[in-house]
């Protein structure tokens, strides 16, 4: 065979190992979706995801609140859907669910990590069926008095490989799964999960929302190691007020010794001004299109 055919062919290799040599090596994190961006080429709309690059996974958390606007800014930040390895729901609202109507399509066998919540398809408590009225006539009875031992809720994503995460758990070697209910006045009892990697520096931990409490995700993150390397996400203090807003900053700051802080989405601009001023140059701009490099 001809010299430049086996010259072509080493090239050739050489360009996929370096390319797969590139992507297991990448260690960032990708916003996706959200409000502001400097680039006038993504499409800005209230909601949130973002793709996490580490230790070989490529995980995605969060798909955004419209479908086509998703669609487009994966294409704009080429991010590939087939590449993805899972998904992670932080909890039910539509602007983190919603992209899943696109992704579906492209990838309807992914898995998808979501929160136990009857929105992605818990079972109803048999207790609700179990006690009845006995006198009652049967026509009048829930499953005529013999209910089944399960009653799951049907999902919008019905034919999803859905995985409900009850707990904090491990998801991969140097992935967590950070689950907690908030006990705040608006969401109350609304389950989430953030995302926390273990990194050389610490803890990276990526919050949906953060209904629950910045402090409380982080608390509950500490349990795994008490080193804070990098806060990002919604920190939900959009309708805080200013006093609020500067306590749980010092708190993050003085108290849980976090290293770097990235809002975005639901944390509010009031929120970014203040953080920013307690943070300084450990503050991360971390609108849509941005790229974070992870330790």
């Amino acid at each position: 065979m001809p010299r430049s055919f086996f010259v072509g062919v080493v090239i050739c290799f050489g360009l996929l190992a370096a390319s797969a040599h590139a992507q297991e090596a990448a260690k960032q994190l990708t916003i996706l979706y959200d409000a502001f961006s400097k680039s006038s080429e993504l499409k800005k709309d209230w909601g949130y995801s973002a793709l996490v690059q580490y230790g070989g996974k490529r995980i995605l958390y969060d798909t955004g609140n419209d479908a086509d606007f998703f669609a487009h800014n994966l294409k704009q930040l080429k991010v590939d859907p087939a590449s993805l390895d899972c998904v992670i729901i932080s909890h039910r609202h539509g602007d983190h669910t919603n992209g899943l109507l696109y992704l579906l399509k492209v990838q309807p066998n992914i898995s998808i990590y979501t929160p136990n919540d009857e929105a992605f398809g818990t079972p109803s408590p048999r207790a609700w069926f179990t006690e009845g009225v006995e006198s009652l006539p049967k026509h009048m009875r829930y499953f005529d008095g013999k209910p089944p031992a399960n009653v799951p809720h049907g999902t919008a994503w019905q034919t999803a490989k859905i995985e409900r995460v009850p707990a904090t758990r491990e998801l991969v070697k140097g992935v967590d799964l950070i689950a907690t209910v908030s006990q705040v006045k608006g969401t109350l009892e609304l389950p989430e999960l953030s995302l926390a990697l273990h990194t050389p520096k610490g803890l990276v931990i990526l919050t949906g929302c953060g209904h629950s409490g910045m402090e409380k995700i982080v608390a509950e993150a500490s349990g795994l190691d008490q080193r804070i390397h990098l806060l990002a996400g919604g920190f939900h203090l959009v309708t805080s007020s200013d006093a609020d807003i500067e306590q749980v900053g010092l708190n993050l700051r003085e108290r849980w010794k976090v290293n770097l802080l990235a809002p975005g989405h639901c944390t509010g601009e009031r929120a970014f001004q203040i953080l920013q001023r307690l943070f300084g140059d450990r503050y991360l701009y971390a609108g849509s299109g941005e790229t974070i490099p992870l330790p």
